[in-house]
């Protein structure tokens, strides 16, 4: 009979972190799972766009579960509204953002695998946020944390690259 090294329990990361009008409430981190998953809710309100770049990641998936609302992924340019109980993989490699356009708003499941993702992203680009005072995030900068955490920015449409 093997046992486990961590003890079982209800929401082990309980963590909530604010980007802006974002919320992310982090469920389970690599710590939690031995490094197999992360998982945190995502809450966006209506009419918000991510001020953020469109990205990809190379080194995990994905996993998207619309909760309430409609949220918006675009992944490698195809828009896919995700509503309750609807599920969207995004494979390692794909360029995608998220956006609700609806007037209500919206609560995704985000799930990580392997837990290459935690909470260290989302407080460093909260710290940009707070130093941006209310205006637009310096875009250097949300650049530099992407690619720290594992993230890849995408340039704009016609940006040269």
């Amino acid at each position: 009979m093997k046992t486990t090294s961590t003890p079982c329990q209800i929401n082990p990361a309980a963590e909530s972190i604010a980007i802006g009008p974002l919320t992310i409430d982090f469920l389970i981190t690599r710590e939690n799972s031995g490094g197999s998953i992360a998982a945190f809710e995502l809450t966006v309100p209506g009419k918000q766009r991510l001020m953020a770049p469109a990205h990809s990641h190379d080194h995990y998936e994905e996993t998207i579960y619309g909760v309430s609302g409609v949220v918006t992924f675009t992944v490698d340019g195809t828009p896919f509204d995700i509503g309750p109980g609807q599920t969207l993989c995004i494979p390692r490699g794909a360029i995608h953002r998220f956006d609700n356009f609806g007037d209500e708003a919206a609560r995704a499941l985000c799930v990580v695998t392997p837990a290459e993702i935690g909470p260290e992203y989302f407080r460093d680009i909260h710290e940009v946020m707070v130093a941006s005072a209310g205006g637009p995030p310096d875009k250097a900068k949300l650049a530099a944390v992407m690619l720290r955490h594992g993230l890849t920015p995408s340039a704009p449409p016609g940006a040269a690259g």
